[in-house]
């Protein structure tokens, strides 16, 4: 089974680049898009992550992006979709702005790890990101499978535990036309994984993300994405956002 990787702008954010990359474009502001991405290939209709809720759409942050910003609905009507079509998806983590439209997909299962399911609930107190309420009604209607080790979810598609950004995060692993992608479970960009030549410069492959659990084992998750994956997708890369960028794979 081989699969398109359609992504969709639901949301976007805009702080210090640090936050994506680790002690490197301190002091420079950076827009990020939030993505849903669109799984094209199999009977079921799968999504990974949901976005935001009430994206901002705004001219300026659609040029900071080079891309277009969508709500929820209007992004999955690009595919003749409605979030009651969704069968599956697919969390790579649980921090907000990955999950806000969960209670839209009535009839989906949602895979998430164990860890996220319990950190949603007991959050660190440096982790403001994670907010039980955008997950009570899936949770409440039995629709969450727990993933409790890596394995595959439907043929061509399989998740690892990256735990790099969040203790359960989850890369996906896609079967693609032009090899196997990876749409990350940690919140990174491009520059990530092809650090700029000041960076190779220290004989640094990468760049750790700018939040994660442990610098070293961020550095190494980010060095074994690499050696796994074809196509590797940032969860959030701004030249995804590009009409350019449409379909992946």
């Amino acid at each position: 089974m081989k699969y398109k990787i359609h992504p969709i702008v639901n949301g976007t954010k805009i702080f210090d680049k640090t936050m994506m990359t680790y002690q490197y474009g301190a002091g420079e502001s950076y827009t990020i898009p939030v993505y849903t991405w669109y799984i094209e290939g199999s009977d079921k209709k799968i999504l990974v992550d949901t976005g935001e809720m009430q994206p901002l759409i705004s001219k300026d942050r659609e040029e900071a992006i080079n891309g277009k910003i969508y709500t929820f609905e209007d992004g999955l009507k690009k595919y003749g979709l409605t979030p009651e079509n969704i069968d599956i998806v697919i969390h790579t983590h649980l921090h907000n702005d990955h999950c806000e439209n969960d209670y839209k997909c009535t009839n989906a299962k949602f895979y998430i790890h164990e860890k996220e399911l319990q950190r949603v609930k007991d959050p660190h107190p440096l982790d403001f990101r994670y907010l039980e309420d955008y997950i009570e009604e899936i949770e409440e209607n039995g629709q969450i499978i727990e993933v409790k080790e890596d394995m595959e979810i439907v043929p061509g598609i399989s998740v690892m535990n990256t735990p790099a950004h969040t203790e359960g995060g989850l890369t996906v692993l896609i079967d693609t036309e032009k090899g196997k992608a990876a749409i990350t479970g940690f919140c990174t960009i491009l520059e990530n994984f092809n650090p700029p030549p000041e960076i190779r410069g220290m004989e640094m492959n990468s760049i750790p993300p700018g939040t994660h659990i442990n610098t070293y084992e961020a550095y190494d998750i980010i060095e074994k994405v690499k050696e796994v994956a074809d196509i590797i997708i940032p969860l959030h890369e701004p030249s995804f956002a590009s009409e350019s960028s449409e379909t992946i794979g």
